[in-house]
């Protein structure tokens, strides 16, 4: 029996990596018998016959079920449907919007809001872009999902694209930020392992943001985001911070963890600095450019210990600094990077990119996504990609990065008691809320709102412009002109 062979000669493996090989049996053993012989009557098998293998679904509304169809439900209130639904994992404002179109998005009264958020750096090429939209509809009207047991064409596209446009050379595909940086994660430990490392430790930098998944969030170096979320007083183990820009405290750390306390010595323990994961750009943590002195004494510190220098280009990446990768800014090439948001223009889609040795790192059962690099997502990204790649979009960002952050800075010279510092790159910009401003940035991005201007926040004290990638001259001018009547009047109501 060839699947007990199967099990047999592979029991000593683990429980994944032997689930792939009976499936791989399994497979073997279906494409071994022919159709005419499976479905014979000589069988010693019940007969199936060929109107049995087929579904009849009926016509809707022609046969009742205990279900009752989404078109049934009320729907005429959205708002009470998230009060009464929905999870309050975000504090919403009281906007709903039903259509977009380029920088625009339209709410539910018929107002015209000009997006300055693009879903948080995600809408790349806006709202109903046409090609986006073109390569969506086709690949959802061809071949939308498949197990990642078998090729699609487009996820090799893809990851050839990313490959051939920056330092990596292999690609691994999932759906979020959250879990390209677990991927990470999990590289840099097995790497680490596989260098004789028991105890392996990541550092990741105060004020940084990661994700919202148990590992990503430990990564984060915001306590407030660990609060409720402890085992013990614990997040997950293995995980160290660093001031952000502070090349002594992170030569400090590193040689601190690579000495193996001697209790732990003693059990065969060792200890010692997997990764050093950083932003090349905080975004969530106020829009603070890392500094080139920075990375290149991380890259040498990774390079000095057998360690990895990771990139997390989630919201950077993709062409919002101007470059398509955010390192590209600081003059280094990590070992890992990850991809998210805009990758996609909308669609989710993660990627995790390696190169050289973290390339090969991972091996079948390692690590795996069920929707990952699936077609239709992959359609996404590609269509991304050509479109970025076609229009010069990077130049575009340059320009109109400059022209938002001078606005911002004649902004702040005319109002100087209630903004700070501008800072970021390409079309990630923040501008800063002084101390004694009388208002915080989440109050400031609801006064944008009202005069029909999208900001998110970046922190609480840090106003966030975040624009499509597209966006052209006139709408950064009309933002710029909405934003300060935003500021106008918040001064005039506390004078």
């Amino acid at each position: 029996n060839p699947l007990t062979c199967c099990w047999q000669h592979n029991n000593h493996l683990d429980a994944t990596t032997t689930t792939m090989k009976i499936q791989s049996a399994i497979l073997s053993v279906a494409l071994a018998v022919s159709p005419a012989t499976a479905f014979s009557s000589t069988s010693s098998h019940n007969v199936v016959s060929s109107t049995q293998l087929y579904s009849t679904i009926p016509k809707p509304g022609t046969v009742t079920t205990s279900l009752t169809p989404p078109s049934k439900l009320d729907s005429s209130n959205t708002p009470d449907l998230f009060e009464s639904r929905v999870y309050k994992t975000y504090g919403r404002y009281p906007i709903t919007f039903t259509s977009g179109h380029g920088c625009v998005l339209t709410d539910d009264t018929g107002k015209d809001y000009l997006d300055f958020v693009a879903g948080i750096a995600t809408c790349a090429l806006g709202h109903s872009n046409e090609a986006l939209t073109s390569a969506i509809t086709n690949q959802m009207k061809q071949l939308h999902h498949v197990s990642n047991l078998y090729y699609t064409p487009s996820q090799a596209q893809l990851a050839n694209w990313l490959c051939t446009n920056s330092c990596a050379d292999k690609a691994f595909f999932c759906n979020s930020g959250a879990e390209s940086n677990e991927a990470a994660i999990k590289l840099a430990r097995r790497h680490a392992n596989d260098r004789g490392i028991t105890d392996p430790v990541i550092i990741t930098a105060e004020n940084s943001f990661h994700g919202r998944t148990l590992a990503t969030v430990t990564a984060t170096g915001q306590p407030k985001y660990h609060k409720g979320f402890t085992y013990g007083g614990e997040m997950v183990r293995g995980f160290k911070y660093t001031p952000y820009n502070d090349v002594e405290k992170l030569k400090a750390l590193v040689e601190e963890i690579n000495v193996t306390p001697e209790e732990d010595a003693k059990e065969g323990r060792k200890r010692g600095v997997a990764a050093i994961m950083m932003e090349p750009l905080q975004g969530e943590g106020g829009i603070r450019p890392g500094t080139v002195e920075f990375f290149a004494a991380a890259r040498k510190l990774c390079d000095d210990n057998g360690a990895l220098l990771i990139c997390d280009e989630v919201q950077v990446g993709m062409g919002r600094s101007g470059s398509l990768w955010g390192h590209e800014q600081l003059g280094v090439e990590p070992d890992v990077f990850t991809s998210a948001k805009a990758l996609g223009g909308g669609v989710p889609i993660g990627a995790m990119m390696a190169k050289g040795e973290a390339a090969s790192v991972f091996g079948p059962g390692d690590h795996a996504s069920t929707y990952g690099g699936n077609p239709l997502a992959c359609a996404a990204g590609l269509a991304v990609a050509e479109y970025l790649s076609e229009h010069n979009v990077l130049e575009n960002v340059r320009v109109r990065g400059e022209q938002l952050a001078a606005g911002l800075e004649d902004i702040t010279s005319r109002y100087p008691s209630v903004l700070g510092e501008t800072r970021g790159w390409g079309l990630l910009r923040g501008v800063v809320i002084k101390e004694d401003a009388g208002c915080t940035a989440a109050e400031l991005v609801g006064d944008a709102m009202k005069e029909g201007l999208l900001l998110v926040a970046a922190g609480p004290s840090v106003v966030r412009f975040v624009p499509p990638l597209i966006v052209n001259e006139d709408e950064i001018n009309e933002a710029l002109a909405r934003f300060e009547k935003a500021i106008e009047k918040r001064v005039g109501e506390s004078s």
